[in-house]
């Protein structure tokens, strides 16, 4: 399946007053890196919409934090798509301190569901099923 991993810098406004990233932060890089993950798949959520007529959707998300990660550290953020079936893909997610094979600070998991203009679960599109079992 599909693997990505996005580096990011930590700044000011992704900490708190110890210069501790807070936890709500990990959400926001796992995001990203999701989203890089498709983009390099050759997926756009603009044209999901405007091609497909679909939206990706966040249903459920978790995290495990590990280590602290702080004020201009470099992280890595890994997107790695453990399953895509039906309306749902899975991404399992870690975000790592100093290079891509880092200690690890902030382990999680994500589900993605593929949804139509009017909120109904609809199956991820062929063409975009076969990018992501690549």
């Amino acid at each position: 399946m599909t693997k990505y991993v996005l580096p990011i810098r930590v700044y000011l406004e992704d900490t708190d007053a110890q210069g501790v990233v807070y936890n709500a932060s990990y959400f926001r890089f796992m995001e990203r890196a999701r989203t890089e993950c498709l983009r390099a798949c050759g997926i756009d959520h603009d044209q999901l919409r405007e091609e497909y007529g679909v939206v990706l959707v966040l249903s459920a998300i978790e995290a495990r934090f590990r280590a602290p990660a702080r004020l201009s550290d470099m992280l890595y953020v890994s997107a790695d798509v453990a399953e895509a079936r039906g309306a749902r893909m899975r991404f399992a997610q870690a975000v790592r301190r100093n290079d891509a094979q880092g200690d690890v600070v902030c382990e999680g998991s994500a589900e993605v569901a593929c949804m139509d203009a009017r909120g109904k679960p609809r199956r991820i599109p062929e063409a975009l099923m076969s990018e992501l079992t690549q």
